[in-house]
């Protein structure tokens, strides 16, 4: 029978929690770097005993950990991210040009076929790429010119936070920056140009710019690599061709702010948003836990409740701490800044608490184990 190991960064550590396939009871293992950032950890589809993980500290600055052994033991790997080419400058809050500097690690995408091909989004917004396991990284300095004169940081900071890679097409691949917006390569990185039309934004005077747009995640369903979804700053989109074009899907949500998205398994047109009230009140409407789900590929949600807290609940839930693993029915997985670890083994119907008062978790990745 399959199983399910759930990779969990945050604040003070990473915890590895495992159960089998049934997903009844889990077993919590860590913390592994107690006391460090961990921002995020991710496994890698073509060896799932082979993990990445980002340890970060404003003292120590950035690590970066490999495992060959499932998070049982622990290697450090090569920390060495360097801007390549000319650096020059970005916008800030303010307009003003500030230098790009490197800050620390966002997100790992390990490549789908070769376990020692990984990408890594940093801040400022970057993508570093290491073909040896993690021994060495390259940056991938095209993406920057992209208009990157233009770029400017969210209220997070200006992070690469989400890699998507095509698994029909290796030499396509989606970044998303805050504040920049989402950005396409069709030559494995070779160009970039912005795929951002039709978003809005209050904040951007010129209907027809091209980036500055704060973009919280984008998510795809390997079977429909065409069709995208994207938590904005405001509004849920769409699209069906690649990005080109983007519509809003927002619908009866109670909010159209918030930070993750992701897709069912099975089902390519059923996603889940986990709204919160606003950009300046990060907790959910009327203090009620509720993760929404349509199986309509949006405008149509339902509040899914059953197991998750329904008054006085004041957490968030951020980009990267919901994830879906790959069983039969699919089960949905996030955790909270108030250290919550939740799942549903039958696609949001039911909630469980998997773990409580953890660190405030960063981030969660769900894996598919044989």
């Amino acid at each position: 029978m399959s199983s399910v190991r759930l990779l969990v960064g945050t604040r003070k550590g990473a915890f590895i929690i495992t159960s089998d396939g049934k997903r009844e009871d889990w077993k919590i293992d860590g913390p592994h770097f107690g006391g460090w950032e961990m921002y995020h950890l991710k496994g890698s589809p073509a060896d799932p005993d082979r993990i990445y993980a980002s340890q970060s500290s404003s003292w120590f600055g950035q690590l970066v950990q490999r495992s060959n052994d499932g998070g049982r033991t622990w290697e450090t790997m090569d920390n060495h991210f360097v801007y390549d080419g000319e650096t020059g400058t970005h916008l800030y809050y303010d307009n003003t040009p500030h230098p790009w500097e490197f800050k620390r690690i966002w997100h790992f995408e390990p490549s789908l076929r070769d376990p020692d091909v990984v990408y890594a989004g940093a801040e400022d917004a970057a993508l570093f790429r290491s073909s040896d396991g993690g021994k060495s990284w390259q940056e991938i300095p095209a993406l920057r010119a992209a208009q990157g004169e233009k770029w400017q940081p969210g209220a997070g900071g200006m992070g690469l936070h989400t890699i998507v890679l095509d698994p029909s097409n290796p030499n396509r691949l989606f970044v998303a920056i805050s504040a920049a917006g989402v950005f396409r390569t069709d030559d494995a990185g070779g160009t970039w140009r912005p795929v951002n039309r039709g978003l809005k934004s209050d904040y951007l005077p010129d209907p027809e710019v091209e980036v500055g747009f704060c973009v919280h995640r984008i998510a795809m369903h390997p079977s429909r690599p065409g069709t995208l979804f994207m938590q904005l700053h405001w509004d849920v989109n769409r699209s069906d061709d690649g990005g080109e074009h983007w519509h809003e899907v927002s619908g009866n949500l109670p909010s159209d702010f918030g930070f993750p998205i992701d897709v069912h398994a099975h089902e390519p047109d059923t996603i889940y948003v986990v709204p919160i009230l606003s950009d300046s009140e990060h907790y959910p409407p009327e203090g009620k836990l509720r993760v929404y789900r349509s199986r309509t590929g949006g405008n149509e949600w339902e509040p899914l409740t059953n197991g998750l807290p329904q008054s006085h609940c004041y957490v968030n839930v951020l980009r990267d701490a919901m994830s879906v693993d790959s069983l039969d029915p699919g089960g949905v997985y996030f955790g909270t800044t108030g250290g919550q670890v939740y799942g549903s083994p039958n696609g949001g119907d039911r909630w469980v608490t998997i773990a409580r008062d953890l660190p405030p978790v960063l981030s969660v990745e769900a894996q598919t184990l044989p």
